[in-house]
């Protein structure tokens, strides 16, 4: 064997370069139909963590999401390693105190999400594709070069291994490399704000209940877990999250009781905190021939409709169909006539969430008082409105009819 065969670690359906939740979904579903894979990324999954300890990194699964991740085999472990379901849902505006309120009953569902740990996602996924046939898991390992000219792409490893793919897919965060190695431009803002993340004890239970109030810096979510706390997202301009972060535990619970005016109760505990730089940006393109782009490698939004995984898992149901719609005829996987089908499902729709969430925050970050008068009547109206609480609900929940395949319902 030549020095360069020993390098060479063959052919493959789809070469997924990151596998965070968004592209570990994709492998389950390439692995249920029977095409070879490869999933590179540059650390393993977390596979143990102390009892009683919560990530600070949480996701609200809509039920479109959670279909998928059981359609692709993993819902039952996330079950078990836990989910906390959200039955209700309170947003109330902190200067003009309008408020709407959701509630699963009203809709016939059991719940209107979870929320879930993004370690555990993740390992229920990884789990499924160490069992599954075809799949080669290179990790840890990095992208170093991707060429796409030919037939086939081209990736070699920073370890000087290659491979070659049908269809290369992107799933490698906001800082895509596979992205900014095609040249494919984003439309981005910087919203000069931070997201800062901590799991709290309070005094009363949470009523299983997601609560969200518009503060003029940024948005307070309270997303409620499965042993009582809550894990908050707290959205504040640059100044504000620092001074914050600065604090000691005892007053910076002092300020997140004035935050969300002590709506439950007491704050008993607040556990480690993080931040994180909070921007939107949109790809230009989702595809060019043998690529294409899912998840935040695509599009990252503001975090205050909790949106951004389920994003995400939506992309791969649509590339899936692509895929599935590919093989029925015959076409290749990487073709643009194959990969166009899949970027008119998506990126529309994902265009609309990115300009909704510009919207929302301007609109609330805004200390105008016509405009405080206009959206406190928005929410009053939207309130007492069946219809439009029931639309905006199902659009969140992932009821409609015109999800991608593994997001449907029946």
């Amino acid at each position: 064997m030549s020095y360069a065969d020993q390098h060479f670690l063959g052919h493959f359906d789809l070469a997924i370069v990151g596998g965070g939740m968004v592209g570990a979904a994709l492998a389950c579903a390439g692995a249920d139909r029977g095409l070879s894979i490869a999933l590179i990324d540059g650390q393993p999954p977390q596979r143990t963590w102390p009892d009683g300890q919560m990530d600070l990194r949480v996701s609200a699964l809509s039920r479109a999401s959670q279909r998928l991740l059981q359609r692709v085999g993993v819902w039952p472990r996330i079950s078990e390693l836990g989910v906390s379901p959200y039955r209700e849902m309170r947003v109330w505006d902190a200067v003009g105190g309008a408020e709407i309120h959701f509630d699963s009953a009203e809709l016939g569902e059991p719940d209107l999400g979870h929320i879930v740990e993004n370690r555990v996602t993740r390992l229920a996924l990884w789990e499924r594709l160490e069992a599954a046939d075809g799949v080669q898991l290179l990790c840890p390992a990095s992208l170093a070069q991707l060429e796409t000219e030919g037939t086939q792409a081209l990736l070699r490893l920073a370890d000087e291994r290659r491979l070659t793919a049908d269809l290369v897919v992107g799933a490698d965060g906001r800082a895509s490399f596979v992205r900014e190695a095609l040249g494919i431009g984003v439309d981005a803002l910087d919203y000069a704000q931070r997201g800062i993340v901590a799991n709290i004890e309070v005094a009363h239970w949470h009523r299983e209940t997601a609560w969200q109030r518009f503060l003029p810096t940024g948005p307070l979510a309270f997303l409620p877990l499965a042993d009582g706390r809550c894990s908050i997202v707290w959205s504040a301009d640059e100044e504000r999250a620092e001074y914050l972060m600065g604090l000691d535990d005892a007053a910076f619970i002092g300020e997140l009781e004035v935050a969300f005016a002590k709506r439950l109760g007491p704050i008993l505990g607040a556990g480690p905190r993080a931040a994180f730089p909070l921007q939107r940006q949109h790809a230009r393109e989702y595809v060019r021939p043998r690529v294409a782009l899912v998840g935040d490698a695509a599009h990252s939004i503001h975090p205050l409709a909790g949106q951004g995984v389920n994003l995400g898992f939506l992309d791969v149901a649509a590339l899936v169909d692509a895929l599935d719609h590919a093989r029925e005829r015959r076409r290749s996987l990487g073709s643009l006539q194959t990969l166009r089908r899949y970027e008119r499902a998506r990126r529309g729709d994902n265009a609309a969430m990115v300009a909704a969430m510009d919207g929302f925050k301007r609109v609330f970050g805004n200390r105008n008082p016509l405009l405080v008068g206009a959206r406190n009547l928005g929410l009053s109206a939207a309130e007492h409105l069946r219809g439009i609480k029931a639309l905006f609900i199902k659009q969140a929940l992932g009821l409609g009819d015109n999800l991608p395949t593994l997001a449907r319902r029946g």
